[in-house]
């Protein structure tokens, strides 16, 4: 049989040998394989440096799962789903009631496949043909792998990811059926996923602690979430003792699970949710001198590559300046990035820029990323994006224009 195979270039060589596991197009000097082929890897002196799996439409052709000359078999790759689930179980994210990142990816060692679980409910997001490829036997080890029955696995591959490797968007039901919303339970908050047609995977996982420590600083005053999709910033506040919580965003059907994840809660008397343009509404509340204890901008990712760094950088200024304006004194502004070409000391910087042109003073009091069922390889720093900076506030004694 035939071995797939790709060669480096001396240039592909030395960045493998730094650590990291992609190889770029232009690492590439020649490939004997098919798309979402397993490869073996080969250094221009012949020598087979690790196995990846291999794209030839992608800006990244090659994403290495091993740095072993001996091509990897069925029982590597349940041995690194295990891997993972493991470690979710030991950091407690394996309640049957709850939600959690069950496999990220590159980061756990399986690249271009995502599954998020929502109670008994598998999302499964594939980015890549190999990922597609592996889907159904990953599916399987995680099934046996869990503590508990899955009720149901549904695909939600339709990121903008597929559209580089020249694939089609596929959704669906894989196993079993949804029967329905589906209800999770975390720390005390119940709130409907849906994993249909809601963004992403249904949910947004990466920011459960981060909601956590917001609301915990909106005890006993008034938090303003913009971009709040289903509300869990502001619910969390209001189950934590805040007096009003104030919910924005633009789509009318998060809007509706927001409301309905209030009522669920018994907190729909503290927590309003309403539909608007986030930046101009922030914009419009701040001339009327509105004030919160807690102000969170959580917006979509501005920066999807480098080439948008640039209109990143005014987006991120002016959203955070709209927000310090809205802050009350001794207040804190949170505010979230999930864009990973948005290096965190450029982001503090935007942010400290935006306070100046706010007039207020801010102090960095924590700054924060996803929790660990979200895991960060340190050979790959495209696995940590998701930035979450706390600024405590003072209003200046001088006045700018709104």
């Amino acid at each position: 049989m035939t071995i797939a195979t790709v060669h480096t270039t001396g240039k592909g060589r030395r960045w493998l040998a730094g650590g990291h596991p992609w190889l770029y197009r232009d690492d590439v000097a020649s490939a004997d394989a098919e798309p979402g082929e397993l490869v073996a890897v080969v250094d221009p002196a012949g020598t087979t440096v690790g196995h990846g799996l291999f794209s030839a439409r992608s800006r990244i052709a090659v994403r290495l799962v091993s740095r072993d000359k001996h091509r990897p078999d069925d029982s590597f790759w349940s041995t690194r789903v295990e891997r993972a689930v493991a470690h979710r179980a030991r950091h407690g994210f394996l309640d049957e009631r709850g939600a959690c990142r069950l496999l990220a990816g590159d980061a756990d060692g399986v690249p271009g496949l995502v599954v998020d679980r929502y109670a008994d409910v598998l999302v499964v997001q594939s980015g890549t043909l190999a990922a597609d490829r592996l889907r159904d036997g990953i599916v399987d080890t995680l099934i046996t792998a869990l503590p508990f029955r899955v009720r149901a696995v549904y695909e939600r591959s339709d990121a903008g990811a597929r559209k580089l490797e020249g694939l089609e968007q596929r959704t669906g039901p894989v196993r079993g059926e949804l029967g329905g919303e589906v209800i999770v339970e975390e720390d005390g908050l119940s709130f409907a996923v849906d994993v249909e047609h809601g963004h992403k995977t249904g949910h947004y996982l990466d920011q459960r602690a981060n909601r956590t420590a917001a609301a915990q600083l909106s005890r006993g005053g008034r938090m303003l979430d913009a971009f709040c999709y289903d509300g869990l910033f502001a619910i969390r506040a209001a189950l934590s003792g805040a007096k009003l919580a104030l919910g924005l965003d633009q789509s009318a059907a998060a809007l509706e699970r927001a409301r309905a994840n209030a009522e669920r809660n018994g907190v729909g008397d503290r927590v309003r949710f309403e539909k608007a343009d986030c930046m101009q509404d922030l914009r419009d509340r701040g001339r009327g001198g509105e004030r919160y204890e807690v102000v969170v901008v959580d917006p979509p990712a501005f920066a999807r590559n480098r080439n948008e760094l640039a209109g990143a950088e005014r987006g991120y200024i002016e959203l955070n300046r709209r927000g310090f304006e809205l802050v009350e004194d001794g207040g804190t502004l949170v505010s979230a990035s999930c864009s990973f070409n948005v290096r965190p000391a450029d982001f503090t910087a935007w942010i400290a820029r935006a306070a100046h042109l706010a007039g207020v003073d801010a102090w960095l009091d924590d700054f924060r990323g996803a929790p660990t069922d979200h895991p960060v390889l340190l050979t790959l720093p495209e696995t940590s994006y998701l930035k979450c900076a706390f600024a405590r506030v003072a209003r200046a004694n001088r006045v700018t224009d709104a």
